[in-house]
């Protein structure tokens, strides 16, 4: 009889732990989209969000990293790209400038299914007498529903042939991470292949959910990976999944897709 109870008990104490275990982590699926503008490569004057929404939509994302977001631009007919695409999906978001451009803002955004408790932007430094984009980083503190918090940030690298704008990009990536106390995940178009210096540089402090990256551009036909979605090493998260999402009229890039469990 004792045996049978010492058996049960240590069943019971079992579950209890894979329940406890199941209630802390957090499945979460992300996102990571370069949207054009919303404007498809085939159709030059056409601007559909629609079609970006729907291609997002078909993941049930929990989190979602966009670049080339246009905001009351004259080019994409004056509309909030952020908002219009946060209020398709039913999603909080947050819309960080980069540049002026054509009477509006044009930049990166984050969506997300949790409420933002924080925000942030960061701007990249310059090189003197470089003419380049301004870019920056978007970052957002969230709650998941098992009450861990975590930050989440979409970024837009510097897209010239030279890397020095980019490992610098890079390096005050990293250096926000090094200050960093909760996971932190940041998704974009690094706008650099993963044998680069770039690539090696974030590398040695984030952990991208793809090892052989599968090709992201150009849209048809595609030769090589830009995009990632990435978090910082040591942190307790397991990739479950990784792909490439095969839409290919939407935008110039292929969106990706990752599921992760925070531990």
């Amino acid at each position: 009889m004792k045996a049978v109870i010492l058996t049960f008990s240590i069943l019971f104490l079992t579950l209890i732990g894979i329940n406890t275990f199941a209630q802390k982590a957090d499945t979460l699926t992300i996102v990571c989209y370069n949207i054009h503008h919303g404007n498809p490569p085939a159709k030059p004057d056409v601007i559909d969000l629609d079609a970006i929404a729907n291609v997002i939509a078909k993941q049930n994302p929990d989190l979602v990293a966009l670049q080339e977001v246009d905001v009351n631009i004259k080019r994409s007919g004056n509309v909030d790209q952020a908002a219009y695409l946060a209020k398709k999906l039913n999603m909080h978001y947050y819309f960080a400038k980069a540049i002026d451009h054509d009477g509006g803002d044009y930049g990166v955004a984050v969506l997300s299914k949790f409420p933002i408790e924080e925000a942030n932007k960061l701007t990249f430094s310059r090189i003197d007498g470089r003419k380049a984009e301004d870019r920056v980083l978007a970052t957002v503190t969230l709650k998941l529903n098992s009450g861990k918090k975590i930050k989440f940030s979409s970024t837009h690298l510097d897209h010239v042939r030279n890397e020095d704008l980019r490992l610098i990009q890079v390096a005050e990536i990293a250096k926000q991470a090094a200050n960093e106390t909760l996971p932190f995940i940041v998704a974009g178009d690094f706008n650099a292949k993963p044998k680069s210096k770039t690539i090696q540089l974030l590398d040695e402090t984030f952990t991208r959910t793809c090892n052989d990256c599968a090709f992201t551009i150009p849209v048809v036909k595609p030769k090589e990976a830009i995009d990632f979605i990435t978090f910082k090493k040591a942190e307790n998260i397991v990739v479950l999944n990784h792909e490439v999402i095969q839409e290919h009229q939407a935008s110039d890039h292929l969106p990706i897709a990752a599921k992760i469990v925070i531990k």
